[in-house]
């Protein structure tokens, strides 16, 4: 069954502004380059030993039609001047055998720093109580990051995020962010 486990990563984003709400979605997954396929939501997990890979070289890797599991973290509104996001955190573990964690996060009001921070911070989180990593949850995320590191059992974080002011005119404007994971 190790066929179902993936071993290939990449995080892409996208931004689609229409008058309809299912086509600026539709634009949105054009934007970000995973249109073509039919996408499957998964949950958060970064599987063991799975290789992180450019959005590049991932989209290359892409058929017409081809089931596609993903992360996404997804926002829209047609409220106009809004500031949506999504984000998608990651979460590396320095032992590659153990899984890592993905997490998604949709914001209103946030800019893409605040945004992808969080995300990043939220993957990390669930990483260290998975693996026992003492810390303060008080702290800013800068702080624990560090602190994570420093444990020697996170190899790296990272985020992707989409954020987007709303259509002045009021048409539907959709932010996404995804973690594509691939056979």
């Amino acid at each position: 069954m190790d066929s179902f486990i993936p071993k290939t990563v990449f995080l892409t984003k996208g931004v689609g502004v229409h008058r309809d709400k299912l086509a600026s979605f539709e634009l949105a997954l054009r934007n970000a380059g995973i249109e073509k396929c039919n996408l499957v939501y998964v949950s958060s997990i970064l599987p063991p030993e799975a290789k992180i890979v450019s959005r590049e070289k991932g989209l290359q890797q892409l058929k017409v039609g081809q089931i596609t599991f993903c992360v996404i973290a997804r926002n829209e509104s047609n409220e106009p001047n809004r500031l949506i996001s999504a984000a998608i955190g990651i979460a590396v573990p320095k032992d590659r055998v153990h899984y890592g964690y993905l997490s998604e996060h949709h914001a209103f009001g946030e800019t893409a720093q605040k945004s992808g921070d969080y995300a990043e911070d939220l993957a990390a989180t669930m990483l260290a109580t998975t693996l026992g990593i003492d810390f303060d949850p008080s702290k800013a995320w800068d702080e624990r990051k560090q602190e994570y590191l420093a444990s020697g059992n996170i190899f790296k974080t990272m985020n992707v995020c989409q954020s987007a002011e709303c259509n002045k005119n009021g048409l539907w404007t959709t932010v996404l962010a995804a973690a594509v994971l691939l056979p």
